[in-house]
């Protein structure tokens, strides 16, 4: 008999425990040591090392998770991003990047690597001809994100993997808008998946984490450039990334659902000039998102009629907070120029389409009707106010 994999809420639930052997508790114990025995020991544990107990464990789930062989936790995001670029990037090396990123990635690419030697491309398109354009002899790594921060942009993982696997090149993906319940980038070859886990992993804004899944090899090489470079978390963190993403599954559904919902609720509203979710029929990625998402997210974006005022309309809502971050289980929303974007100038900006009046909704667990009614009476007041203003 043919041992079965267990279901994505099995694995968030039970794999990656860490065993109570003292006490038998249902949970998993925390270790918040810093010092462990190095004689006649089969492990020598240090928290730098990212290899403490609730460390070690949570890998394993995070990797179950992803389906690759091996995952590691980061105290942030941006931790697990720069710790596995400069994995595989040295002075003299190359890579190719998407042209649509977080801005925190792109930030980190401009600012840093020019410094390390590092040499990069941003992508005109998303396309394979744009990929394809921008490999060098010396490209060691090619690095996407899909969905993309803000506008939901889907790039082709398939073709990715394959492009980066018949030119001896690593691929990477940031997969934290999508989360491993919607899609796992394994599956379609790509070699290396990272996530903010401060988002939907945590998912209750109260963790900074990062993550990273790939095979053991390539784990190997990351954790001798992680070890190094003292991204690790504390172990404390650890456990409560551990007891949230056992909710992971059920969280990301209910926030699918409200998700497409809210969207097509705002394209239908004519004081919306655009909505950005890969959900809707309209979305020019949506076959694309439909062959490799199994859901379609909790993130979209939109902009208001160019006659009404972002600012105040965010100012008008009452149950959606505007708040930086995103992906907890309450319903925030931002603007990206001021915030996750606002490390880049404005030209950058325009060049990936990121408009003053774009705001990013990160959509919650709440009951639909309650944000459909938030998001009316905020529009309400904005359209009232424009027409005295023009009167």
């Amino acid at each position: 008999m043919t041992k079965q994999k267990p279901g994505l809420n099995t694995i968030c639930t039970h794999v990656g425990e860490v065993e109570d052997k003292q006490f038998k508790g249902a949970i998993s114990p925390i270790y918040m040591s810093t010092s462990y025995a190095y004689e006649d020991v089969d492990v020598k544990r240090y928290p730098r090392y990212f290899n403490t107990p609730n460390q070690e464990m949570l890998g394993k789930k995070i990797a179950a998770l992803e389906g690759t062989e091996a995952g590691m936790v980061f105290g942030s995001g941006m931790a697990a991003v720069s710790t596995a670029l400069l994995a595989f990037l040295n002075a003299g090396d190359h890579i190719v990047l998407q042209k649509t990123l977080y801005g925190g990635t792109f930030n980190l690419v401009e600012e840093e690597f020019s410094k390390m030697g590092i040499e990069y491309t941003f992508t005109d398109g998303l396309q394979k001809a744009d990929f394809e354009k921008a490999i060098q002899t010396n490209t060691k790594v090619v690095y996407i994100e899909t969905p993309s921060n803000p506008l939901m942009t889907v790039t082709d993982m398939r073709m990715v993997a394959e492009l980066a696997q018949s030119n001896g090149i690593v691929s990477m993906i940031d997969n934290t808008f999508a989360s491993p319940v919607n899609q796992n980038p394994a599956e379609f070859g790509i070699d290396i998946i990272i996530h903010s886990a401060t988002k939907y992993m945590g998912g209750h804004s109260d963790i900074l984490a990062g993550a990273v899944a790939a095979s053991a090899a390539h784990m190997e090489q990351i954790w001798h450039k992680a070890k190094n470079l003292g991204g690790s978390l504390s172990d404390f963190t650890v456990w409560m990334l551990e007891r949230s993403l056992k909710t992971l599954v059920l969280r990301v559904k209910q926030q699918n659902k409200n998700a497409k919902k809210l969207a097509k609720w705002l394209e239908q509203n004519g004081h919306v000039k655009a909505v950005y979710y890969p959900g809707l029929k309209t979305h020019p990625d949506y076959a694309l998102a439909k062959s490799q998402m199994r859901g379609f997210g909790g993130m979209l974006s939109f902009e208001l009629a160019d006659e009404l005022d972002a600012a105040a309309f965010l100012k008008e809502l009452k149950l959606i907070k505007p708040s930086m971050s995103l992906a907890g289980v309450e319903s925030t929303i931002l603007s990206p120029t001021q915030t996750s974007h606002a490390l880049l100038s404005a030209e950058e900006r325009a060049h990936q389409g990121i408009s003053d009046g774009l705001l990013r909704f990160s959509v919650g667990i709440e009951d639909k009707a309650d944000l459909i009614a938030d998001l009316e009476q905020a529009l309400e007041k904005v359209i009232k106010d424009s027409l005295n203003f023009s009167l």
